[in-house]
């Protein structure tokens, strides 16, 4: 089972490096991993999606917890929550295929971010399934590249993942 958790650690150079690190030892899958600021200072916000079972998860979370520059983990798992990824898909545009291409970008409101002579760029931000359900149909037009984000969550309403 895909397990997504939220982790606010302390801003410095080896904290990413050691809670992977963390994971991998345990032979568990990391299916994404993203990092980035938040409205704390020097604190990061990573957001971890581990692929594993029920009690597992909580072995992982507590050996997270035990890390000097961990500060909060919270399993976002069974919380209502929105989780959303970014993809920037290039695919093979001929002219006699763009309106084509235009048409399904715009069935997902997706965005063409750029255009060359024999390519498009198309982003969209969504759920991954969403963004899995675009490559998909884009595959027939021929995908030259696929560049994604890994997944980023929120807790719903006025909960959330605070340090301090």
């Amino acid at each position: 089972m895909k397990h997504i958790l939220a982790l606010l650690v302390v801003d410095r150079p080896t904290v990413l490096s050691h809670i992977s690190g963390l994971v991998s030892r345990r032979a568990f899958n990391i299916v994404s991993i993203a990092a980035g600021p938040t409205e704390q200072e020097k604190v990061t916000r990573i957001t971890l999606v581990v692929e594993c079972d029920e009690t597992e998860i909580h072995q992982v979370i507590n050996q997270m917890e035990k890390l000097v520059d961990v500060i909060k983990v919270k399993n976002l798992t069974a919380e209502p929550s929105l989780a959303r990824e970014l993809a920037l898909i290039k695919v093979n545009a001929l002219p006699e295929k763009r309106s084509d291409i235009v048409d399904i970008v715009n069935i997902f409101r997706a965005h063409i971010v750029d255009v060359t002579r024999e390519t498009m760029v198309v982003e969209l931000t969504g759920e991954s399934d969403k963004i899995d359900a675009l490559c998909e149909v884009l595959k027939d037009h021929g995908i030259i590249e696929v560049v994604r984000t890994g997944n980023i969550s929120v807790t719903r309403g006025p909960r959330s993942v605070k340090a301090y």
